[in-house]
């Protein structure tokens, strides 16, 4: 198997799209990294990084929980060290973990618009720049980013400024990164889902059960991610993915299993 003993860094993976990514290359033999703040329960988030490291061993991988928030430096480079010690060295790192606040510039507090671009932007940026050293020695090396296209229509900017800017600085290390890492053969690309997907970020801070009814389950963007990732690194960087044009490229066009309520019409994602 393609990631028998290959080691996946994730960032946010206690719940959603990176406990799915974890899960789904766990089934593929992969040592994953679970790393996120969540290590008691939650009142209102489902599932700890203990929780997800259970779900992935019982898929059949190997799992390690690191708690770790991104936003602070010492933190980061002690979980890369820490799974590079674990298991011999990282060959994925996928970041997924984001902040969102979808305030206009006027309402926004300072505080969420910091907690967005340090855990977004400069997050990404960090956890890339600590995995580089490790990811140079791999034989399939890649980053993947869970950001979107860059779309420089006004109507993402207006109604919520800041979350675009601070989901636009993952892209942009998206762009930046896979031209930088050329030479090193690492791929860097984005994957983003068309429609919205259910998960607890999208529960509470999207619209609730209404949106979730028209959503599909974050296992679409895993399937995604999973077809990425089997790609050669050296000549698949710079990409901005969606989840349904990846399934297409491999055949898989029935994607009925992945919707919520198939007798509501899908909602259609930001930034699309």
């Amino acid at each position: 198997a393609m990631f028998k003993n290959k080691t996946i860094f994730i960032t946010g993976a206690s719940r959603g799209i990176g406990k799915a990514i974890g899960k789904r290359l766990a089934q593929e033999g992969a040592n994953i990294i679970v790393t996120g703040k969540s290590s008691e329960p939650h009142p209102k988030l489902e599932g700890t990084i203990h929780t997800s490291v259970l779900e992935m061993e019982k898929a059949g991988g190997n799992a390690l929980a690191i708690e770790m928030d991104v936003r602070f430096e010492e933190q980061v480079k002690s979980a890369i060290e820490k799974a590079v010690q674990t298991f011999g060295g990282i060959d994925v790192l996928i970041n997924n973990a984001s902040a969102i606040s979808l305030q206009d510039t006027e309402h926004l507090e300072m505080k969420r618009y910091d907690l967005m671009h340090d855990v977004n932007t400069r997050g990404t940026f960090m956890a890339s720049k600590y995995a580089i050293p490790y990811l140079k020695k791999s034989e399939n090396p890649q980053i993947l980013n869970l950001s979107p296209p860059l779309n420089m229509n006004p109507q993402w900017f207006g109604p919520h400024l800041a979350y675009t800017m601070a989901k636009y600085g993952m892209s942009m290390c998206v762009l930046g990164m896979s031209e930088e890492l050329k030479k090193q053969k690492i791929g860097v690309n984005a994957l983003w889902p068309a429609t919205t997907i259910a998960t607890a970020a999208v529960q509470n801070l999207l619209g609730g059960d209404e949106v979730i009814k028209r959503s599909r389950t974050p296992e679409i963007v895993s399937e995604a991610a999973f077809y990425i990732l089997k790609r050669n690194s050296a000549e698949n960087t710079g990409n901005f993915y969606i989840d349904e044009e990846v399934l297409a490229e491999e055949g898989i066009t029935d994607l009925e299993k992945y919707r919520i309520d198939p007798s509501v019409d899908l909602l259609q994602d930001l930034f699309l």
